[in-house]
Order: structure tokens, then C-alpha cells, then sequence
């Protein structure tokens, strides 16, 4: 990100009269410059592992990615149409596979001997890389998506070096470095999501309200901020996929656990769980129980996504409350156990 105290004075690709520019680099000092750059892929944990074990019935899947991303920082020059043509001394794209977490970190560093930065290179590569992976995964999961695509360091030029943690100085070419619109995912902090399976409340038919009821309970034990996605039955496996992939702290699911036909809730969960929590979701049941003998046609689980705390929570206001009470009692231990390890 820029440094607030020393943001230029207008954008380098408008001249004074704001029509568009190529800037003029001639005057530039010859250095040896760097730039790298990051996105995450995220997909489901089964699909990283079956990229890591090239299982796909395709080409190498990351080879694949790698030549591409290499090839596309090559023709940057071509695709954005006011970068300079730039010798490249080498482009380098290296991928982190995190099965768990169903995620790939794709990372590009370009390198050039000359008068103006390879942000956009780096940037590019990035890019690309990941539009080949989502190409090569996209049979079994067409819902991955590549994320958080952003400049994380660069060194060499007039004003030396940057980082994306240290956010100190600017870039001074004229592919200068963005500010900092944070990854796409939730923060990393104690964030949560609650989605609700009601075909009727997603049409408006009857309003909403065990969704309400788990936002304010997750607000009161300090979550923010907390979203509620309302969906129709059909669609729960899309949402719980989707939300997965953001990675917040808790994702709490309500309806669709019981044994209708539309109901689907577990089935969209399970293939996300990197470790089941069977005795949670069997004390919820068997608060239910206490109350009312339908509580054991929930098939509701519980279990951890990654980082996420993954609960399904029955339709009823009723069955949200009695999970919601075992919930309060395991929440913290079963969050601090999970991310920090002892102390059980």
C-alpha cells in the first residue's frame, strides 16, 4: 500500500490535460528490479489433493499453470496496452498446496534489468496461473475461484524497496504499486457467517427468523462482522461452498437437516469437514431430544473446514436454541484448541 505521506500527485498514465499516456521511462536509471506477486486458489480440499497427485486425467496441473503464468508476464506488454516492453531476466512461479484448507497460494516474481518496475509481469503471471488451474480443476469443482490477486513486494528503482507487510514507500514506475484492497476472503479474525436453508423465507414467502437469532448470538460473544445468507433448499450446497471458501471463524448453518427430500444441509457440509466433531453434533441432538422426540431426525454435523468451525443447526427456533446452548458451552475451547494446539 502506499504510503499516505508520499502519494503522487496524479495518476501517471494521464497527461495534464487527463488524456491518456504512455509514461516516458528514458530518463529512468538502469537497475536491476524485482516484483512479486500473490492470489490464492481456492477450490475443495479433495481437488488440491488430487492436483498434488496429478489425478485430474489431464497434463501436469501445476506444470501446466507454471508455463502459462510464465508465458503470460512474456506478453504483458500485449494485454495491457500502456506497459512498456521489458526485457525479462526471469520469471519464477512457485505454488503452496494447503489440502486442508482446500486453497493453492500462487506466487509470481519477475526480474528485469532496466528502466521501469515488473509489477504488472508478476501481477500477470499471477493472474494467469490461476485461470489455468481454475481451467484444469473446473470439471470436478466449476465453482473454484482464484482470489486476492495483489502486488506483495518489489525492490529496485529510484525509490528501493516495498512491501505489502511493511507498507513503506511507493512504487515509481509507471505500473506503480496499488493500494491495498485486502484479500477477498474474511478477515482472519473472529468472523462468522450463518447460512439459512428456507426455499420459503429465500422467496419471501414467511420471514426469517433463526437467522437473526444466530447473528445475535454470535455478535454477543464478540463476532463482527456476522453475515446471513437466506437460500433455497436447492441451493444450500452453492452457499456452504462458497462461504467455506472465505474462511471465517464460524459458519453456522440452520434448516435442511432433517429427512425430506429438498432437506440437503449435511450433504452440502461433509465434503468440506478436514475433521468431523461427531460427539458435537450428538450432543445437540441429544439436547433436542429433552424436549421434543423428532430431534433424532436431524442428520446435522459438526466439524472443522480448514480453519472454520462448521455447525448445522436444525429449522426450527426451537432446535436453533438447544444448539446454540451446546454451542456456547464448547465454542471457545473448541476455537483456541483447534488454532493454537494443548491446553485441553
Amino acid at each position: 500500500m502506499a504510503d499516505p505521506h508520499h502519494a503522487p500527485s496524479g495518476l501517471t498514465h494521464l497527461d495534464p490535460e487527463g488524456r491518456v499516456r504512455m509514461v516516458d521511462v528514458g530518463d529512468k536509471a538502469v537497475t536491476t528490479r524485482t516484483a512479486t506477486a500473490e492470489g490464492v486458489f481456492r477450490t475443495r480440499p479433495d481437488v488440491v489433493t488430487m492436483v498434488a497427485g496429478d489425478a485430474l486425467g489431464k497434463a501436469d496441473v501445476l506444470a501446466t499453470a507454471r508455463l502459462a503464468g510464465i508465458g503470460a508476464a512474456k506478453k504483458t506488454s500485449e494485454l495491457i496496452p500502456l506497459c512498456h516492453q521489458i526485457p525479462l531476466n526471469s520469471v519464477k512461479v512457485h505454488f503452496d498446496l494447503d489440502e486442508a484448507a482446500g486453497e493453492i497460494v500462487v506466487r509470481a516474481t519477475a526480474k528485469t534489468t532496466g528502466r521501469t518496475g515488473v509489477e504488472m509481469e508478476a501481477l500477470t503471471a499471477v493472474s494467469v496461473a490461476g485461470l489455468t488451474l481454475h481451467d484444469m480443476v473446473k470439471a470436478v469443482d466449476p465453482l473454484a475461484t482464484m482470489d486476492g490477486v495483489r502486488l506483495a513486494a518489489k525492490s529496485g528503482g529510484k525509490r528501493g524497496d516495498w512491501t505489502r507487510e511493511g507498507h513503506g514507500g511507493i512504487a515509481d514506475d509507471d505500473e506503480g504499486a496499488r493500494s491495498n484492497s485486502g484479500p477477498a476472503a474474511l478477515d482472519v479474525g473472529r468472523t462468522g457467517v450463518v447460512v439459512v436453508s428456507s426455499t420459503a423465507a429465500a422467496r419471501g414467502d414467511r420471514p426469517d427468523t433463526t437467522g437473526p437469532a444466530i447473528e445475535d448470538w454470535l455478535r454477543a460473544r464478540g463476532f463482527s462482522p456476522v453475515e446471513v445468507h437466506v437460500v433455497a433448499d436447492a441451493d444450500v450446497a452453492t452457499a456452504v461452498t462458497e462461504q467455506v471458501r472465505r474462511s471465517p471463524a464460524v459458519l453456522l448453518t440452520t434448516g435442511g437437516t432433517g429427512v425430506a427430500p429438498d432437506d440437503r444441509t449435511p450433504e452440502a457440509t461433509a465434503p468440506h469437514l478436514t475433521l468431523e466433531l461427531p460427539g458435537v453434533a450428538e450432543a445437540m441432538r441429544a439436547r433436542g431430544l429433552a424436549a421434543t422426540p423428532t430431534a433424532a431426525m436431524s442428520r446435522g454435523l459438526a466439524g472443522f473446514a480448514g480453519r472454520t468451525l462448521v455447525a448445522n443447526l436444525p429449522g426450527s427456533t426451537g432446535g436453533v436454541r438447544d444448539g446454540l446452548a451446546v454451542l456456547d458451552e464448547l465454542l471457545e475451547h473448541l476455537l483456541d484448541v483447534h488454532a493454537h494446539g494443548g491446553g485441553h
